[in-house]
């Protein structure tokens, strides 16, 4: 017997955040430390789950400077309490995961402050840094749009579990950014480099069931419940492969189809039931496996992804700063001012013909490529 070796008992504290990263009014992040549970509903004693919740519903759980640092405190909360088996990233409502940054205060305080916003974008790149270095699996719940930096965040995570209303892509390109956050860096990874490719730059949505057999999420599942009956999201063909010798599956529906889609889903009860269920099973899954094997393995994989993520961080974090002062004050001021003009995007053929013209970046170009007031 060893009992004379001096010893300390219990629990070191290793978290590194304090609560004042979390909240409960949006926006904001909220964390919650929920019990595990079998898959027959009974909690299991001294074990939980990290729930890291985007909380910005008005503005499609877009994060703010703040929240981004909620996001970092309750990945590392879960990493370091040993009483969490995983750890799952969704975000409030049915709308949106998330939409990515929060446009308007990058509109309104970053663009033409570069220095500002590089110091964001060391959030930013420490938000998913956190995520890539959680201890713990990391399930991605997506409850809506995960779109632009949304859909980088989400896809640092080692799973992901969608509604399949969902709607999932890029958006950098057309409103003055590019997806440097780490879609250019994952995407590759998850499908075809052409289909990455077109993906980042083309700024088309695709529905979570293109995604999923593209090999970019885990499951899409039903959230429409029709009595007692599960609906699989009517504006998207699930129900063949092949048409016209093109792959269908997956793709929106056009043309008055798609109209008579969006007005039922416009009036469903939505239920996320079998979404959650979904999660409970992978957490449980986890759950009974061998923890250090587990990470170990994930650590493995997550590896690949981290290996372009971490050679291109730095230089993309001093672009996007730089860029600030060019397309994205451009593209974010657009976006963020359109319930004024009427229009999310700058006149993008104007400014390319001023552009070939030599016409320098002034406010004589701006005048021209934005849109105007309504009430004007």
């Amino acid at each position: 017997m060893l009992d004379w070796l001096p010893r300390e008992d219990g629990n070191k504290n290793h978290g590194m955040w304090l609560d004042a990263h979390f909240g409960t009014e949006a926006p904001c992040t909220m964390f919650e430390k929920r019990p595990l549970q079998g898959p027959d509903g009974k909690v299991v004693d001294g074990l939980y789950v990290g729930w890291i919740i985007l909380n910005n519903p008005k503005q499609y759980n877009s994060y703010t400077t703040e929240m981004v640092k909620g996001v970092i405190a309750g990945f590392q909360r879960a990493s370091a309490d040993p009483s969490i088996v995983a750890a799952v990233f969704t975000g409030v409502g049915n709308m949106a995961f998330c939409t990515g940054g929060n446009t308007k205060e990058y509109a309104e305080y970053y663009s033409m402050r570069p220095q500002e916003y590089g110091d964001y974008m060391d959030l930013f790149n420490g938000m998913v840094d956190a995520i890539l270095n959680c201890k713990k699996p990391t399930i991605c719940r997506i409850n809506g749009m995960r779109v632009a930096g949304g859909q980088e965040i989400g896809m640092a995570n080692d799973l992901a579990i969608s509604s399949d209303l969902a709607i999932l892509g890029q958006a950098g390109p057309k409103h003055g950014s590019a997806p440097d956050g780490g879609s250019s860096d994952f995407l590759p990874w998850y499908m075809s480099m052409e289909n990455a490719m077109w993906n980042c730059v083309s700024c088309e949505m695709w529905s979570a069931y293109k995604m999923k057999q593209l090999g970019v999420i885990t499951k899409a599942v039903p959230v429409i419940r029709d009595g007692d009956k599960w609906v699989r999201n009517p504006q998207v063909i699930t129900d063949k492969w092949i048409e016209d010798g093109e792959i269908v599956y997956g793709e929106f529906k056009t043309g008055a189809e798609a109209k008579e889609a969006r007005n039922y889903v416009k009036n469903a009860t939505i239920d996320f039931t079998l979404l959650d269920q979904e999660v409970n099973n992978v957490v449980w899954k986890f759950a009974n496996l061998m923890p250090h094997c587990l990470m170990k393995s994930i650590d493995s994989v997550r590896a690949k992804k981290k290996f372009f993520w971490d050679q291109m961080k730095l230089p993309n974090r001093h672009w996007l700063a730089a860029n600030m002062n060019y397309e994205a004050y451009m593209g974010f001021n657009a976006f963020s001012t359109k319930r004024i003009t009427g229009k999310d995007t700058i006149d993008f053929i104007k400014y390319r013909q001023l552009v070939a013209e030599g016409h320098t970046i002034d406010d004589d170009l701006y005048a021209q490529i934005f849109g105007k007031p309504l009430d004007k």
